[in-house]
């Protein structure tokens, strides 16, 4: 069909094919573009064209060791479009600016505002603004914003309804006032969720299509990719093993709140029955790790304790889920002291231990995680193909 008469969704379609060619394959030329995508050589020239206009595409250089004519090469424009990935924590917000094709342009790190609520949608914004401001960046190309929080979310809605170490977010439209106020539309998703899409975009499960992403700090949450698919469950609530019946007594109805699993493992667990071995007084997650490494029985008999309690907890998983592995990550989950304890406990209580791996991205998951749903939004958003359309 001549491309002067394709349909707005063939157009789509060839649109759509150029720019997954261009990234995969990085600078190329229009003839090379023809040859992997099967299109002809004018609708190639055609969408090349409306995307270097449009300040899609940029040209690169020409083609270089060939018989013939030397050709214009081109690539996507990554300064073309940016998102925001925020990683919203009990203590910390992490943050990060990243381009049209994933490249990390600004990054920081700040106290959470402690009043929480509708302070941090002032918090939100002012840190978008200032690394926007930091990196030269022109706020009216920031195309999305993806906000990781702990606690269960309506997938559907994207409320958090509960999220116990942030005050005041159940009560408030976050995604509505951070749109308005940012005017740009705002993705928000459970901080362990979006870790197990960054290892799933890039980290230890780009090769798996079934792990389960376990984080350990201040509380315990898990992500889940069955299947090759993020689970979520009837009410968003799929990977909350901090409410497992694990770790203490599960009729106990204060463990509703942080959850029983939660309240044996979370770090100020870790701490309480440190500091009731013997530890020193007011100490700290670090200070119990200082003690481990030099060898303080109080600071071993926490970690063994932990890890078998998270051994039981990953044992319940494969024998639900039978994942291929395990991803630990979090500030506690990711200590290799840790890790190294509970591969130990692990073949004492089940029969098929999961391969148990580190998070390749330690406390960045979620940002990573952030990153690659940005950067999927922002390319079908541009580029993408809705067989819906009329």
């Amino acid at each position: 069909m001549p491309n002067a008469t394709q349909t707005p969704i063939a157009r789509k379609i060839s649109t759509n094919s150029v720019i997954r060619t261009i990234l995969a394959k990085g600078s190329i030329s229009r003839a090379d573009i023809a040859k992997q995508t099967g299109l002809s050589k004018q609708t190639i020239s055609d969408v090349v064209r409306s995307l270097e206009s449009n300040g899609w595409l940029k040209p690169t250089g020409y083609t270089d060791g060939r018989l013939g004519r030397t050709a214009i090469t081109y690539e996507l424009d990554a300064s073309a479009g940016f998102a925001a990935s925020i990683d919203l924590g009990g203590t910390k917000i992490a943050a990060i600016i990243c381009d049209l094709v994933g490249n990390v342009v600004a990054e920081t790190k700040v106290p959470t505002n402690a009043l929480g609520g509708l302070h941090l949608v002032d918090q939100f914004q002012a840190i978008i603004e200032d690394l926007a401001h930091n990196a030269g960046i022109d706020l009216s190309k920031l195309r999305i914003i993806v906000l990781a929080t702990p606690g269960i979310l309506d997938p559907a809605t994207g409320h958090i309804n509960v999220a116990p170490n942030i005050p005041g977010v159940e009560t408030i439209d976050l995604r509505r006032l951070l749109s308005d106020r940012t005017a740009t539309p705002v993705i928000i998703e459970n901080d362990v969720n979006l870790a197990a899409q960054g290892e799933r975009w890039r980290g230890h499960g780009s090769t798996s299509d079934n792990f389960a992403f376990v984080a350990l700090g201040t509380g315990i949450g898990m992500g889940i990719i069955a299947n090759g698919r993020l689970m979520r469950g009837a009410r968003g609530g799929a990977g909350e093993i901090a409410y497992l019946p694990l770790g203490g007594e599960p009729f106990d109805p204060d463990g509703f709140t942080l959850g029983t699993l939660e309240s044996a493992v979370g770090s100020a667990a870790m701490v309480r029955r440190y500091c009731g071995y013997g530890g020193q007084g007011k100490a700290t997650v670090a200070d119990l790790f200082s003690a481990l490494v030099a060898g303080e029985p109080a600071a071993i008999a926490v970690i063994e304790e932990t890890s078998r309690s998270i051994a039981l907890a990953i044992a319940a998983i494969g024998a639900t889920l039978d994942p291929e592995l395990v991803i630990m990550g979090g500030s506690i989950g990711a200590r290799p002291e840790l890790v190294e304890a509970i591969s130990r406990y692990l073949p004492r209580c089940t029969p098929y231990p999961p391969r148990i791996e580190i998070s390749r991205f330690g406390n960045r998951a979620a940002l990573i995680g952030g990153i690659s749903i940005a950067v999927e939004h922002m390319h079908h958003e541009l580029f993408g193909v809705d067989l819906q359309d009329p």
